[in-house]
């Protein structure tokens, strides 16, 4: 059984924008799933409607087998979200704020503490239990916000740029927090900004845009896709004219951190150095501008 699966989903506002144009996606259980996109490509409100925050306009989804419109209360104790916003009250105690949220969905409060003390503890918060929330920092308050959300032990967790405004320790720890739920057999989504996030943590990934899923596969499967790649060369001077003329099919530019060429399977960078050289531009560095991942990003949400 899918974690997730839906079909031909259309969101339409009451302003006219079409959110979402008839998206289709299945992730599967156990899977460490990544769902990026630009500001306004439609993540937001896809998990808005699988959470039941928002209406859909038609299609279904279900979660674990359970149509949100058959039995939208059933499918909710499936799912775990933990929002971009913080939404919690600043100044209830850190422990009330989970123990409360096991509440709603109908734990004991003998439960939901022991629940609470075992998140909590996992996410490096149970010494700050008697404390108010607003004392924390902005990278407990996401920690905090996982744990609420775990409390009732969801088997789909879903998270809503979590990494935000953390610094990379905390980041990193969080990392294997949340590998530590894939190996227990939770299911998890990640939306999130940082791409080299998703290279190292998802399995399978969606890149959305434009209210439309433009890929989606394994990350080795659509890596593999790609047919070019920038590196900047550092050089021993800055080219000339005649020397970018030279090396034109490698579309280079000059950069403050160096010249930046793309290439590609019939313009290999070994041929560009050896251009280079030629000429008596030296390189004496090289390294790929950013991350694969980001080039299938840049490319595919940006025509």
């Amino acid at each position: 059984m899918d974690a997730l699966t839906i079909k031909n989903l259309r969101k339409t506002y009451d302003t006219g924008t079409e959110a979402l144009k008839g998206i289709d996606l299945s992730i599967k259980k156990g899977d460490f799933f990544a769902l990026l996109g630009p500001n306004g490509a439609g993540k937001s409100t896809l998990i808005s409607i699988v959470t039941g925050l928002t209406n859909k306009t038609s299609g279904t989804v279900e979660v674990f087998g359970t149509n949100i419109d058959d039995d939208h209360a059933k499918a909710k104790t499936y799912i775990g979200l933990v929002p971009q916003e913080m939404n919690f009250n600043i100044f209830e105690k850190v422990i009330n704020i989970v123990c409360t949220q096991g509440g709603y969905y109908g734990l004991p409060r003998k439960l939901a503490s022991e629940r609470a003390e075992k998140y909590l503890t996992a996410l490096g918060l149970w010494d700050k239990k008697d404390t108010q929330s607003r004392t924390l920092s902005g990278g407990m308050k996401r920690r905090l916000m996982i744990a609420r959300a775990l409390v009732h032990e969801p088997e789909l967790l879903i998270l809503d740029e979590p990494t935000a405004g953390v610094d990379v320790e905390l980041r990193r720890g969080m990392y294997d927090f949340l590998r530590g739920l894939i190996q227990e057999g939770k299911t998890v989504i990640l939306t999130t900004h940082y791409l080299e996030e998703a290279e190292e943590l998802a399995k399978e990934l969606a890149i959305i845009n434009k209210g439309e899923i433009v890929a989606q596969g394994s990350v080795r499967t659509l890596l593999a896709q790609l047919d070019f790649e920038t590196y900047v060369l550092d050089l021993n001077t800055t080219p000339g004219e005649k020397t970018l003329a030279l090396i034109a099919p490698y579309a280079p530019v000059v950069r403050d951190g160096g010249l930046e060429v793309t290439v590609y399977k019939e313009f290999p960078i070994g041929r560009a150095v050896a251009l280079l050289e030629g000429v008596g531009v030296h390189v004496v560095g090289m390294r790929p501008k950013g991350n694969r991942l980001e080039e299938l990003f840049v490319r595919l949400t940006t025509t």
